[in-house]
């Protein structure tokens, strides 16, 4: 599903990262003959040869916090190679959280990538092509080449490129409908990314070029084949790019030192009110407290005509934008004259810059804790009106466990600030309490926590470390009817021509157990055993049957009474234990895999109706965006070897992969069986993110 921002008048804005829809081929216009027009034709053929081949379909596993936990979650998107040595620009929605990244070449080539850098604001990230892999005799990467934003005009031809939907590259054709495109004022600061207000800064190249999901961080080409804007929104039925000038710029900051350096002044500004007397200048519309723009002096009110040497003017939200990027692009640490009126008053101020922290920290998950959690940065402080930026946010709980078990609980948007006394600092200094408090123990230690909810200062206890896998009791060794039934309702029995009887019907007779050994078939009313009524004939009666079975001991000998094709039988039948059900049978979790397995039960077997010539371990849970869900296993798999071993059960499965990580290789192959077909799926890890 794509991203979406809030629906408000009838306006839907989408972050461009997938959706299950097809994009059509471009076309050249044409003439009332249908000739085609040669000029389209050329520009088409020029957008083409220059960028086409340097496209790039992207297919990322992403880290999000949920329930406590960092899960994975794939998706994919569109880039463009910008460098021989393998560089790609895309969206930072697309890549800039992804733990692991793949990406098929336009000629399908397919290669690994890394994350070199990444930048919420702009929404860019960089990548680069694992280009050790390539093939011996591979042809040079293919390179698009930048164009120059400021000369589009409003009804310039574009065209956009990407992957929609995750399908084979493609391309559109459109004109530019807009070159300052900005959020609609009642949704300003609406579209937010990690907490980063994407439109402070960018304001988009509108465009009716289609574009759907999938399409994020795909150029948009002009007619001389130059790439003048990373797609990344849809708004109705326009397409909104990065302007490539600003994308570039990222990306050069990006590939030369893994980020971009900003400057924070604390100054928050709008459009000048068309009530002021002003005719030229930014109005200030607040100062942050501790801030530079506080300490340089500065009031809300005043008009801020120039900015280090540069004359400022905002008159419209549209302006905005540029003014901002000036700002956060003064070097760190500058002193910077800013001129103003104050009062209709020329003034001059002196202003020092700072260095721009990101809005919101990247979240972790911290285990023992049972918590996804992030670090403070001196605006979340300033806003929450906390007089310091210790302690750990709180993200999620994960439920069941410490944190979502103590009393009182520690709940998401809480901030732990000390531990046994002991202040945290960061989540750096939470790992290093907890490793204290629980060193040399293996099993849960209580320790006291001062933690923050709003402005209330609470106290816990919360028991930190491994926890312990929750009991299961006991089974208590009842017989069970060995076949599956429904009620005989009223409606049911008159139908059946068995008006005022109660009893149940039988549905199913599992093969080879005491039902069908004792001569059971599917449509046999059951109406008594040892002559006591079966007293069901409500659709809630759906248990006295196998109430009244477990009533006796295992290899007892009971009576059924039965018709079967409206004849009246007595049916002996020798009661057995209930087979072992699968949460009671042996299991196997892979955390690098991220899957789960267990050995096959009778009632697998009966459900995907196999019998015991079927040797494997069934597929409980593959984790999306893990290694196994990445490589195609998915729940109800049943895995029969890996790289041609069998898997008969969940102690060979670990035996195999056990040795598969002394090892590492590049594909393991798993051979499946699903429903009624077999298929081999080659499952690729990332080995790097292993922990030694």
């Amino acid at each position: 599903m794509p991203y979406a921002l809030p629906v408000q008048r009838g306006l839907r804005i989408i972050v461009l990262l997938i959706a299950a829809m097809a994009v059509p081929a471009c076309s050249a216009s044409a003439d009332a003959t249908g000739k085609v027009n040669s000029a389209a034709q050329i520009e088409i053929a020029r957008a083409l040869r220059n960028v086409y081949p340097a496209l790039v379909r992207i297919y990322v596993v992403v880290n999000e916090p949920r329930a406590g936990r960092m899960r994975k979650l794939s998706g994919s998107g569109s880039g463009v190679i910008i460098s021989k040595d393998g560089y790609v620009v895309t969206n930072h929605h697309v890549a800039g959280n992804a733990g692991r990244i793949v990406c098929n070449l336009a000629d399908q080539e397919e290669l690994e990538a890394e994350l070199v850098g990444t930048d919420a604001l702009a929404d860019i990230a960089v990548l680069k092509l694992e280009l050790s892999r390539r093939k011996k005799g591979a042809k040079p990467l293919p390179v698009a080449e930048w164009g120059d934003s400021d000369k589009i005009r409003v009804g310039d031809v574009v065209f956009a490129m990407g992957s929609p939907a995750a399908v084979s590259q493609s391309v559109t054709r459109g004109i530019v409908s807009n070159t300052q495109l900005i959020m609609p004022r009642n949704m300003s600061g609406a579209f937010r990314l990690d907490g980063e207000n994407v439109g402070s800064i960018v304001r988009w190249l509108a465009h009716d070029a289609v574009i759907f999901g999938g399409n994020s961080g795909g150029p948009l080409v002009n007619v001389e084949g130059k790439i003048v804007g990373i797609n990344e929104i849809g708004l109705g039925s326009l397409g909104g790019a990065i302007p490539s000038n600003l994308a570039r710029s990222v990306a050069e900051q990006i590939v030369a030192g893994g980020h971009v350096k900003r400057s924070w002044t604390g100054m928050e500004v709008q459009p000048r009110l068309k009530s002021g007397a002003a005719d030229a200048g930014v109005l200030v519309a607040g100062v942050v407290k501790d801030s530079p723009a506080e300490a340089a002096g500065l009031k809300a009110g005043d008009v801020m005509t120039s900015f280090d040497g540069s004359a400022v003017d905002c008159g419209i939200g549209e302006h905005l934008p540029l003014f901002n990027q000036l700002v956060l692009a003064t070097p760190i640490g500058k002193t910077v004259e800013i001129k103003l009126l104050r009062d209709g008053k020329a003034k001059k101020v002196s202003l020092t810059t700072v260095a721009r922290e990101p809005a919101l920290p990247r979240p972790e998950e911290v285990k023992s804790w049972g918590i996804a959690a992030r670090n403070l940065t001196r605006m979340m402080a300033l806003e929450r009106r906390w007089p310091d930026k210790d302690g750990a946010l709180v993200h999620s709980i994960r439920a069941g466990g410490p944190c979502g078990d103590a009393k009182p609980s520690i709940s998401p948007g809480d901030v732990i600030r000390k531990i046994n006394g002991k202040c945290v600092k960061d989540l750096a200094s939470l790992r290093k309490l907890t490793a204290e408090a629980t060193k040399g123990r293996t099993d849960p230690v209580p320790v006291l926590v001062d933690y923050d909810r709003g402005t209330r200062k609470l106290l816990t206890v919360v028991k930190v470390g491994k926890q312990p896998p929750a009991d299961k009791p006991a089974l208590a060794r009842k017989p069970w009817p060995a076949v599956g039934t429904q009620v005989l309702t009223r409606d049911l029995a008159e139908s059946l021509g068995m008006k005022g009887k109660t009893g149940v019907r039988v549905t199913q007779v599992y093969p080879g157990l005491a039902g069908e050994k004792a001569g059971l078939e599917v449509g046999d009313i059951i109406l008594a055993v040892d002559g006591m009524d079966v007293e069901a004939s409500q659709p809630s009666d759906t248990d006295v049957f196998d109430t009244m079975i477990r009533q006796y001991d295992i290899d007892a000998e009971v009576v059924l009474t039965v018709v079967r094709s409206k004849a009246r039988k007595k049916i002996r039948m020798n009661l057995e234990a209930p087979p072992t059900p699968s949460d009671r049978l042996a299991k196997y979790e892979d955390e690098d895999f991220e899957f789960t397995v267990g050995d096959l039960s009778v009632m697998d077997r009966i459900r995907k109706q196999e019998d015991k010539s079927l040797s494997g371990v069934l597929v409980e849970r593959a984790d999306s965006g893990g290694w196994a869900a990445f490589g195609g296993l998915a729940g109800g798999d049943v895995v029969i070897s890996i790289d041609g071993k069998p898997t008969p059960d969940v102690g060979a499965v670990e035996k195999v992969l056990t040795a598969a990580k002394a090892e590492k290789p590049q594909r393991i192959v798993f051979f499946v069986k699903r429903g009624i077909h077999t298929k081999y799926l080659e499952i690729e890890p990332d080995w790097r993110s292993v922990n030694p």
